[in-house]
């Protein structure tokens, strides 16, 4: 099933609602780095809460997210991730890396209003 992607001023959302075979991890990769630059985004926002399991290749395919669109100009901050997904990540040595995440949404909007502010020119 296809994620949906908003776009909310210079932020791209995503909103996983369902769990995500590879392919269609892959292709959300695709569209979100290729909005990035279409868009000109500034931020990136993928939401997990709806899942309730993160294998290996979901994280992977997440860091990677986040990677190119960093290499796009845009800071993305994941959030949303349960405590039971969180535990077992833990528990599964999967790590998200230098990757943001937060609590909530608000908690995204504002790491990506700090990230701004610590990268304006002055």
């Amino acid at each position: 099933m296809s994620v949906p992607i908003l776009k909310q001023a210079d932020v791209l959302i995503a909103s996983i609602q369902v769990a995500q075979t590879d392919e269609e991890l892959l292709a959300l990769r695709d569209r979100l780095t290729g909005q990035v630059g279409e868009v000109r985004a500034r931020g990136v926002i993928i939401d997990v809460s709806a899942l309730d399991v993160m294998d290996s290749f979901a994280t992977r395919t997440l860091r990677s997210i986040a990677y190119s669109s960093r290499l796009r100009g845009a800071h993305t901050v994941v959030v949303g991730i349960s405590p039971e997904v969180a535990f077992a990540m833990v528990q599964l040595g999967l790590e998200l890396g230098a990757v943001s995440t937060a609590l909530d949404l608000d908690d995204a909007i504002a790491q990506l209003d700090a990230h701004r502010k610590e990268r304006a020119p002055t």
